[in-house]
């Protein structure tokens, strides 16, 4: 296994850390990842692990204001500044391996990301997964979603700490500790980004008609995080026929650094592999 570390250059001009993990001779396929909030490139040890060893090439960026990337801590000036990343860093990946199946995958709000992505511009790509899609808020009061919405007008940038409980993202308590214990991660949020996240989700919604690559979508039943009510009713407003939603009983956020791991593991393994071709 070959590991690379660069940089990106955005739309408007910003640098982004990117990182890549490469299999002895040909890949087979790509497999480019967008972490979730507050969170880095970093975090995605055990995709890499099992997936470059079976012949897929693995690339990961730190979205801005997260991890090694520049940027404000927790704040986005609109959506689609998300989208032009995620295009931008697609188009170095296919100018790099031209012809190998390419398949875009997301965690979190990296999940509504990738989705929100696909949904408009599924060009090149042999499909999407969608682990623990943020498609609805969790846990938020009506009167602080309209707070945040005001705020969002007079004080978009306002970081404030969003208060992320780290015991919902595993039963492991080894991922809870390294997760609390990692330099690279923040819990540092702005009204803005809070609007552009509910915004996003909505669109996500309601476009799900729009889907027109095939789609796979990975959920703990007992996720805290991102409601897994909220993506099964995406998966059902989906009518593109090649689509799948696996739900693991007990599993919390993240699926992919949970107890039983494996499971989840080998289940995209058999559906990366049957679309690509």
């Amino acid at each position: 296994m070959k590991h690379s570390e660069g940089t990106f250059e955005t739309f408007d001009g910003l640098q982004l850390y990117h990182q890549s993990w490469m299999p002895e001779g040909k890949a087979r396929a790509t497999l480019a990842i967008v972490h979730g909030f507050g969170e880095h490139s970093g975090r995605y040890g055990n995709l890499v692990d099992y997936f470059v060893p079976r012949g897929c090439a693995v690339h990961a960026f730190d979205l801005r204001g997260h991890g090694r990337s520049p940027g404000a801590r927790g704040y986005v000036e609109r959506w689609d500044v998300f989208r032009n990343d995620v295009r931008a860093f697609l188009a170095v990946l296919q100018k790099q391996a031209p012809g190998t199946p390419l398949f875009l995958l997301g965690h979190s709000m990296g999940g509504l990301i990738v989705l929100e992505y696909v949904l408009r511009d599924p060009g090149g790509l042999a499909g999407v997964v969608a682990s623990g899609p943020l498609l609805a808020q969790a846990g938020v009061s009506p009167l602080l979603a309209l707070a945040s919405k005001l705020l969002s007008l007079v004080l978009p940038r306002l970081t404030l700490d969003v208060g992320l409980d780290a015991t919902a993202l595993s039963r492991d308590p080894a991922v809870v500790e390294a997760y609390a214990s990692d330099p690279l991660v923040h819990g540092q949020g702005t009204p803005r980004l809070g609007q552009e996240i509910a915004r996003a989700y909505e669109w996500a919604h309601a476009h799900a008609t729009d889907m027109r690559i095939p789609c796979l979508i990975v959920h703990g039943s007992a996720d805290r995080l991102a409601p897994p009510e909220a993506s099964r009713v995406f998966y059902e407003h989906v009518t593109f026929e090649d689509k799948a939603r696996y739900v693991y009983d007990g599993y919390y956020h993240e699926v992919f650094n949970e107890i039983g791991k494996e499971h989840v593991l080998a289940d995209v393994e058999q559906w990366l592999t049957k679309h690509q071709t």
